[in-house]
């Protein structure tokens, strides 16, 4: 692996450089060498200290190996960054987690629930109801309704639309809601509301919220919506899994790199799924949060204004295990609350999110660990690699806070 564990920073910070190793092997031996996935980038910091980076695998169909500096679609991972920008207009007192989601988003105001789209909501969809994915929205994606069937026909999941934000709002409002706001937990396109919800309170569009709120001041200098050309040799090819006979490989080409979807300038910009970025920017914003809203001189959030953000909010104190209903998210369901923009291990305390092509991120805020996962592959849930990573990183500390 290119930039393997750096051993003398590991056993410094308290961890088992061997079985950091080890771990790397692992994975390499029964997913890449195995042909499961194409690639992947690996980073895992402690207190800061970067102990493991590198690449490994393909990033083209080429055979072009993976660089460092390789762009990825991070799709889900957009959640948080959509949530911490969200929170920095609760912090200015322009909105607040009780809000009703209609005083910014009028469309929804006859919004009614079920199949029938008869029956009333019992309380407004509130403002929390969205940073938490308990609305009552859904994605198409789902596949287990004929709600989310709907969703797939107006093609409300995808990360390129030709709708403005108005437009999707507007035709997310002619859909029933799967439940009444605050009842279950279902993953869904909450955040892409939440998204439209920062562009009116600001005024400003998504892009430019997030360049000149976040992305600027964190200097995060290549997380866009947009790739643009300039940058189009460093973005990933990306594949899904293909079942067909015949694919050795189990593999198939989604989106190329240097064509890829991701250079079309859209007119929506997903606060839910839209973003393109890399390890060393996410590991910034990871940081930043770490932190308690703070880097390097620069403050997004106040401190407790995170510590709110990584707790249990569902109702209740409840888990997804007790709260959904649905079988797609990023998360496992037992012992696993629902924050502000991200799970949480009710347990371990560690908080976390990733996106649909497989990458993944985790801060550990009692171990002082950020992890970092990047490869290109549809869909996340195919292998346990997540589970892996933070039991195997959990595994190789020698020294524990906790």
């Amino acid at each position: 692996m290119v930039g393997m564990t750096d051993r003398a920073a590991a056993q410094a910070a308290g961890m088992d450089p061997d079985r950091l190793d080890a771990l790397v092997e692992s994975l390499d031996r029964r997913y890449l060498a195995s042909g499961k996935l194409p690639h992947m980038q690996l980073l895992l910091s402690r207190d800061e200290t970067v102990l493991l980076s590198g690449v490994r695998g393909q990033a083209r169909a080429n055979g072009e190996p993976l660089r460092e500096d390789a762009l990825y679609r991070i799709a889900s991972m957009t959640k948080p960054v959509t949530s911490v920008a969200f929170m920095m207009l609760v912090e200015a007192g322009l909105v607040a987690l009780d809000t009703p989601v209609t005083d910014i988003i009028p469309e929804f105001a006859d919004l009614r629930v079920g199949r029938a789209n008869r029956a009333r909501l019992k309380r407004p969809m509130l403002m929390i109801d969205l940073l938490r994915h308990t609305s009552g929205l859904t994605y198409g994606l789902q596949r287990q309704t004929a709600i989310d069937a709907r969703y797939r026909k107006l093609g409300l999941d995808e990360f390129q639309q030709p709708r403005t934000s108005n437009q999707f709002v507007a035709d997310l409002a002619t859909l029933p809601l799967e439940f009444s706001p605050g009842e279950r937990w279902n993953y869904s396109v909450s955040t892409d509301v939440l998204g439209v919800v920062v562009e009116r309170l600001t005024g400003l569009d998504l892009e430019t919220v997030f360049q000149t709120r976040i992305f600027g001041p964190l200097r995060m200098v290549d997380t866009t919506f947009m790739l643009p050309d300039e940058k189009a040799d460093r973005m990933t090819d990306a594949w899904r899994l293909d079942e067909r006979p015949g694919k050795p490989t189990g593999l198939s080409v989604a989106d190329l790199g240097a064509r890829s979807g991701w250079r079309r300038k859209g007119r929506f910009q997903s606060g839910g799924g839209g973003l393109v970025s890399c390890v060393a920017d996410y590991h910034r914003f990871a940081r930043m949060l770490l932190h308690g809203g703070e880097l390097d001189g620069v403050r997004l959030l106040q401190a407790d204004t995170v510590a709110q953000m990584r707790i249990n909010h569902l109702p209740g104190g409840g888990d997804l295990a007790s709260m959904s209903g649905a079988m797609f998210s990023e998360a496992d369901y037992q012992g696993v609350g629902f924050g502000l923009g991200f799970a949480m291990d009710m347990a371990l305390q560690e908080y976390y999110w990733g996106g649909v092509f497989s990458t993944y991120f985790w801060i550990d805020p009692v171990e002082r660990l950020i992890g970092i996962f990047m490869t290109q592959h549809l869909p996340s849930s195919t292998y346990p690699v997540r589970a892996e990573l933070r039991a195997g990183v959990r595994g190789a500390l020698l020294r524990r806070n906790g």
